[in-house]
């Protein structure tokens, strides 16, 4: 474990606690985990090991809740199992160009997309809120494999932040979920990404193991209350919750482009 203050570690506790909350309702929690990461750790410890330990403590909150929406909510396991194997055959895509590709030159670009996406769905109050009554035909499903699976997968290898929001928005529009049943989905497929990403960090030894399981147990706590909240809720708070992340994103990845 790393030598740093007990302060910081409470601190980064608290960004877990919250981060987990905010992942497991709709994506997006390492929007404010992965920067306290970079923060908290001392000055001069290189990235791998925040992006390490950061993937130890997200799989276990991403886990919890996956595990009580799969117990809830009407989630289709084994659909969501083949989207997370494609998912993680497309991050492990994305990892190797992303070694030989700057990611500045598609910041712009993923925040015109976002931008697109939150006024889509300011302007169609209707999306998400209710199931389609219709039976999913095998293209969709086809579609959200590899869309949802392999595209979404390779963003989060080369790029990142934002996957399990843009996994919500992809469900819900090519498989006509709700939200919450879409926040379900996007869990499992992200504990398979997860995973994956893990395994990499933890073959080239860049993961703080103590405080990662220090910090797992508060992911743990707020991916589970997030998953009970969204149940309880209902898709018109993951809604609102689901265009405040959509604009933390953009202003994030601007943040990151132009100031930073």
């Amino acid at each position: 474990m790393p030598d740093i203050s007990l302060t910081i570690v409470v601190v980064l506790c608290l960004a877990s606690l919250a981060a987990g909350w905010i992942d497991a309702v709709v994506g997006g929690g390492g929007l404010l985990l992965l920067p306290a990461m970079l923060l908290g750790l001392p000055g001069g410890t290189p990235a791998a090991y925040a992006l390490g330990t950061n993937k130890a403590v997200a799989i276990v909150g991403t886990t919890g809740a996956a595990v009580t929406y799969a117990r809830k909510a009407p989630v289709d396991v084994r659909l969501a199992v083949r989207i997370g194997l494609a998912a993680l055959a497309g991050s492990t895509a994305g990892a190797f160009v992303a070694a030989g590709l700057s990611t500045d030159v598609l910041k712009p670009v993923v925040m015109v997309v976002l931008l697109g996406v939150g006024t889509f769905v300011m302007l169609r109050p209707a999306f998400g809120t209710a199931p389609s009554a219709e039976p999913v035909s095998a293209r969709r499903v086809l579609a959200a494999i590899g869309l949802a699976g392999l595209g979404i997968g390779f963003y989060d290898g080369l790029i990142g932040p934002g996957t399990g929001t843009f996994l919500v928005l992809a469900l819900t529009a090519l498989l006509h979920f709700d939200l919450v049943t879409a926040s379900a989905t996007a869990k499992i497929v992200n504990c398979c990404t997860n995973a994956g990403a893990l395994v990499t960090f933890a073959w080239k030894g860049t993961v703080y193991w103590q405080l990662a399981a220090l910090m797992a147990v508060f992911n743990l706590v707020g991916g589970t209350v997030g998953a009970h909240t969204a149940l309880k809720k209902g898709s018109g708070f993951v809604r609102v919750v689901l265009l405040t992340v959509v604009f933390a994103l953009v202003a994030n990845l601007a943040y990151q482009q132009w100031i930073a």
